[in-house]
Order: structure tokens, then C-alpha cells, then sequence
């Protein structure tokens, strides 16, 4: 039996980003985070103190506008981390003495089940998150990369951990963005393969005396294709249109 996703939260999750340097990273995180239902977003000591008004956040939040009028600047990651009962870092390496290190899909189902309130913080784009910053959380979330290549963008890191942490409180549901396809059914496959036979017949490609498998053949193909309605009407065009060049 799968749980049903649980509704939009934002008060129990809090996205806190430390040091940033760069307006577009802060823009992209506050859309990451919404695109994935959060809200809650909080700075620690960026270097623009008014980078929640700059117009390259702006641009690249592309309408999580509501997100950055939302976000407060903090001086300290204490200040950050007010009222929070689980708070995870996010490193590229692990810290010696520092909390264990998870991947975050192995991490998160669990957290999720605790009910706590969490935030996940994330270091500026030059050095990342200091030790000390580091060792007062309970645990790191490493995302696996390529062995040889492991550097994120901010932004990219804090989208992965949004999608996963979204995931594991039970996710969105999917809604699909095209119609269920109008598929031909069995009968009507079978009255375009009677016209086919008519029309092989008359070209020659088709012996009636001595068939083979062609038209079972022919059958199977159709079915491995599963053809729409509208694409059965071609081939059925198609003959249809050979058999009159036929005749003149």
C-alpha cells in the first residue's frame, strides 16, 4: 500500500544558505525550492546584504518572486536555525569528528518519519560550509557524482536536495501532460489488413494460392505497433490511394 503524497508544508522544512556571493544562485534556489512545494528560505551573512531585492535574483527565481519577499538575512547560522529540531549539512567531502555523512535518498525516507522539523544548509559558492558550521548539525547529505568531477552549482545542489527531500515526504501526484493515446482496436486492425490483402493481391506482392505467413506476419507487425486510430486511417489512405492508381 503507498502513502498518499502529504500536502504542501512549508513551515516543518527551512532552506538556509551560508556566505553566498552570487545574486543567480540565490534567485535559482529560492525557484528550485518552490517548484518543489517549500517556501521557507533564509540567508546567513550573504555578501550583498540586499541581494533578496536585486534584480538577477528576480530574474532567476522566474516566479518565485513570492519566495525571495518571503526570505529573511541572518548574521549567524544560529540565528538561522531558530526553532529547528534536525538540521543537516551538505558537503562534497565528510569532516573529520563531524556528523555522519548520508546520501540523501538513503538519509531522508527516515527522516520524513520522524516528523521533526528539518533544515538543510548549504555553503557559499568559494569554499562551502566552514567546519564549525558543519559539526552543529546532525547529519551531512552528500549527493553522489562522478568520481572525477563532483563540483555542484549551489543552486543545483539545493534543487537535488528539494526533489529528494520532496520525494520522500511522499511527492506529487503525476499528472499527465497528454491524453491517453486513441489506440485502434482489434477490429479495426483487422478490416485494414483485409484491405491490405485486396491491394497486395493486385499488385502481385500477395499469391492468394499460395499465401505463406505474409498476412500473419503482417498481423503481428501491426500489433507490436499498437497504432493510434488516426494512424491506422493513413495505411487505410494509403490503400485506398494505391488501388485507385490502380484502376486508372
Amino acid at each position: 500500500m503507498t502513502s498518499s503524497p502529504q500536502p504542501i508544508d512549508d513551515t516543518r522544512t527551512r532552506f538556509v544558505l551560508v556566505d553566498t556571493s552570487h545574486a543567480g544562485n540565490v534567485g535559482a534556489a529560492a525557484r528550485a525550492i518552490k517548484v518543489m512545494g517549500f517556501a521557507d528560505l533564509v540567508l546567513v551573512a550573504p555578501r550583498d546584504a540586499d541581494v533578496l531585492r536585486s534584480a538577477q535574483a528576480l530574474a532567476l527565481a522566474s516566479g518565485a518572486g513570492d519566495v525571495l519577499a518571503r526570505a529573511r538575512v541572518v548574521g549567524t547560522l544560529a540565528d538561522a536555525l531558530d526553532g529547528v529540531q534536525f538540521v543537516c549539512a551538505t558537503a562534497m567531502t565528510p569532516r573529520d569528528f563531524g556528523p555522519p555523512v548520508f546520501a540523501p535518498r538513503a538519509k531522508l525516507p527516515e527522516l520524513a518519519q520522524a516528523n521533526a522539523s528539518v533544515a538543510f544548509v548549504f555553503g557559499g559558492e568559494r569554499f562551502g560550509l566552514a567546519n564549525d558550521d558543519v559539526y552543529r548539525c546532525h547529519a551531512c547529505l552528500s549527493v553522489p557524482t562522478a568520481p572525477d568531477y563532483g563540483s555542484l552549482n549551489l543552486a543545483q545542489a539545493v534543487q537535488l536536495v528539494a526533489y529528494e527531500w520532496r520525494q520522500a515526504l511522499g511527492g506529487f501526484d503525476v499528472r499527465p501532460r497528454t491524453p491517453a493515446p486513441d489506440l485502434a482496436d482489434a477490429q479495426e486492425v483487422q478490416a485494414a489488413l483485409a484491405h491490405w490483402q485486396e491491394v497486395l493481391v493486385v499488385i502481385g506482392f500477395l499469391d492468394p494460392q499460395a499465401p505463406k505467413r505474409l498476412m500473419p506476419r503482417l498481423n503481428q507487425l501491426l500489433n507490436r505497433a499498437q497504432l493510434r486510430r488516426e494512424e491506422l486511417h493513413i495505411l487505410r489512405g494509403i490503400a485506398r490511394a494505391a488501388a485507385r492508381h490502380l484502376a486508372d
